[in-house]
């Protein structure tokens, strides 16, 4: 395997390359993964990292949490070193609030490249920051002891890390919208049947399932899966005849770069 540790083994994120797959690791199992600005920004730059040769990210957790949300630090007058607190943020500029929020979910929107695919290896909580950023990805593969919850509006505040989107499209407006404002546990079984998850089992197997589901992405052309994604992606903002005429469209440049391969 190849190691960008030297680069990315920082703020508690860590990438790993082995050839085709892309490893990206949460490694702050004491604290249970909690977020804060510095992860973010070290999320973001593994993003920034991915040789092209890159096709699947797997996203996964040390320790029983994949992640417990925010840093309570956040919630502090002081917040992080070197960072605004929440309170400053709120006192500043709009235009500054609205970059600084801006910066913080890159972190969150490389994982739906069309040129990779991504798959969320989640155990235990998954809680605000946490349950985003698995929505974040693709594709989810969960333990069974999973526990997802959107906890931002019982502590005042929206989720604003780009999981809304997903979240309503996997799951639709009325679950999403009482699962965001209860704030309730979204166990396993609710995970799978809902869409959530693709895949649940047991812990023990959890990164033995998200290796499989990689070697079997891998096994289709880059190009075909790379068109697929995008046709898929873009559906439910298309008409019926919209997406008529981008799958022609789509498989026209498959046609074309075939017969071109085969001379």
């Amino acid at each position: 395997m190849t190691s960008l540790d030297s680069v990315l083994d920082q703020d508690g994120v860590r990438l790993t390359i082995d050839d085709a797959v892309a490893t990206v690791t949460l490694t702050n199992p004491a604290k249970r993964n909690a977020q804060s600005p510095a992860l973010w920004r070290a999320l973001t730059e593994a993003g920034r990292a991915l040789p092209g040769s890159v096709r699947v990210v797997v996203l996964r957790a040390d320790g029983v949490s994949f992640s417990a949300g925010l840093d309570r630090q956040a919630f502090t007058p002081e917040g992080f070193d070197g960072e605004p607190s929440f309170l400053d943020m709120g006192r500043g500029p709009e235009a500054e609030l609205d970059a600084l929020i801006a910066e913080y979910q890159e972190a969150f929107t490389w994982w739906r490249r069309n040129d990779i695919v991504s798959i969320a290896a989640v155990q235990g909580h998954a809680i605000g920051a946490g349950f985003q950023l698995a929505l974040a990805c693709d594709l989810r593969i969960v333990a069974e002891d999973v526990q997802f919850a959107m906890r931002e509006t019982s502590l005042g505040l929206v989720p604003d890390l780009t999981g809304t989107h997903p979240l309503v499209h996997l799951v639709g407006y009325a679950r999403a919208l009482e699962i965001c404002a209860t704030g309730r546990y979204v166990h396993a079984e609710e995970a799978e049947r809902t869409g959530l998850a693709n895949l649940v089992v047991p812990a023990t197997e959890l990164e033995g399932a998200a290796r499989d589901l990689a070697g079997a992405l891998l096994a289709a052309p880059r190009d075909a899966v790379i068109e697929t994604k995008a046709l898929l992606s873009g559906a439910v903002s298309r008409t019926y005849e919209e997406q008529r005429a981008a799958e022609r469209a789509a498989q026209g440049r498959r046609l074309r770069d075939l017969a071109s391969a085969l001379g």
